[in-house]
């Protein structure tokens, strides 16, 4: 149960192509956004369908990969565990986000 603690998986499009960064002694890091979707159907039977946005941060090997294969529009499956940081903005603002640092991830194949 230990792995259990945190620990998101999550299964959605892509939002954007991937956003790499390179720092010294060639570690890599690739951002991108997932839209998740739930459809239900309201008190009138109209179906509703509501979006949430994730971010995802890869590193390393991972973020190579992601670089490489993943494209805005991909519907992919990841693993990974939650992370949350501040930060100062240009305005002087802390702000607070929360991501998914990703440990495996998988490209749909979408069946004709």
């Amino acid at each position: 149960m230990n792995t259990l603690k945190n620990s998101v998986r999550l299964v959605g499009n892509l939002g954007m192509d991937p956003e790499v960064r390179n720092f010294d002694g060639n570690k890599k890091l690739t951002r991108l956004s997932i839209a998740t979707n739930e459809s239900y159907k309201n008190d009138k039977g109209e179906k509703i369908t509501d979006t949430q946005w994730h971010y995802l941060v890869f590193w390393g090997a991972q973020a190579k990969l992601a670089e490489d294969y993943l494209k805005k529009g991909d519907e992919v499956a990841v693993e990974g565990k939650l992370a949350s940081r501040s930060y100062t903005d240009k305005d002087g603002n802390k702000r607070f986000v929360t991501e998914v640092v990703v440990n495996e991830f998988l490209k749909m194949n979408k069946q004709a």
